[in-house]
């Protein structure tokens, strides 16, 4: 959301900010939420030990922004995984936070099905089960209320609201919703991999309790952290700590 860092972008692969190190032992995905680009991680390391953390960058937005965004997360996992595809050559893994935890797992979904290569691990934070969906109030804003947010949203994540850029994210954080809205899953699909769910102990978005829905969809584990909706920004330690042993049992 309005972070530009153009001299880090890959030149190869417009779905990186920068590209995937050969030197990486494992990768972390991490797709940014709703109406947001990838310099929503730039206060995440590049590396947790040798595990490499890749911010995702959807079309629509940032370095993209001429691009048209996605109005489907099935959609949005099938392009993602073919664009990352020559990068699943180590162990990897997913995270998502918020309306970003659903690409996430429809792309671990659809990785699954088609046979592999399959992620070692997914990390959905602060997303409620989607069998349990949709859910959230940003759903219910309207266009006054929406751009509100976005400007909270944006001083959160160290940056000065600018108005014509209020107004374009305000047209992405829609489709965004319109997405989340659209992902509907009448029962649980299991995944043949781990995962952990984090919640937030003073998240007011979704409360930890909301998300035990997650249980249902197959080796699962699930951790509460200090911290509000989104303190995962600023890549609280706790939240490092959890990733790097997780992954490191498949390194």
């Amino acid at each position: 959301m309005g972070f530009i860092m153009e001299e880090n972008y890959s030149k190869s692969n417009s779905w990186f900010i920068r590209e995937p190190s050969a030197f990486a032992k494992a990768r972390l995905f991490c797709i940014p939420y709703s109406g947001c680009g990838a310099s929503m991680y730039r206060h995440w390391p590049e590396f947790i030990g040798k595990i490499e953390i890749c911010p995702i960058q959807l079309p629509g937005r940032e370095n993209r922004f001429d691009e048209p965004t996605y109005t489907s997360y099935e959609q949005l996992a099938k392009d993602l995984n073919e664009a990352i595809q020559p990068y699943l050559d180590r162990p990897f893994a997913f995270f998502g936070h918020c309306g970003s935890a659903l690409p996430s797992y429809e792309a671990s979904l659809q990785l699954m099905k088609k046979g592999g290569p399959m992620p070692s691990h997914l990390f959905i934070s602060s997303q409620v089960a989607p069998h349990e969906g949709p859910y959230g109030r940003f759903l219910e804003l309207d266009d006054y209320e929406l751009a509100v947010e976005i400007e909270l949203l944006t001083y959160k994540m160290g940056g000065v609201p600018i108005p014509d850029m209020i107004e374009l994210n305000k047209g992405i954080m829609r489709a965004d919703l319109e997405s989340n809205r659209h992902y509907i899953k009448q029962k649980p699909e299991k995944l043949d991999f781990p995962v952990t769910v984090i919640g937030w102990k003073e998240d007011k978005e979704v409360d930890p309790d909301l998300l035990v829905g997650w249980s249902s969809y197959g080796s699962v584990s699930f951790k509460t952290l200090t911290g509000d909706h989104h303190h995962f920004l600023h890549a609280p330690m706790e939240l490092m700590t959890i990733i790097a042993q997780e992954m490191r049992y498949h390194m």
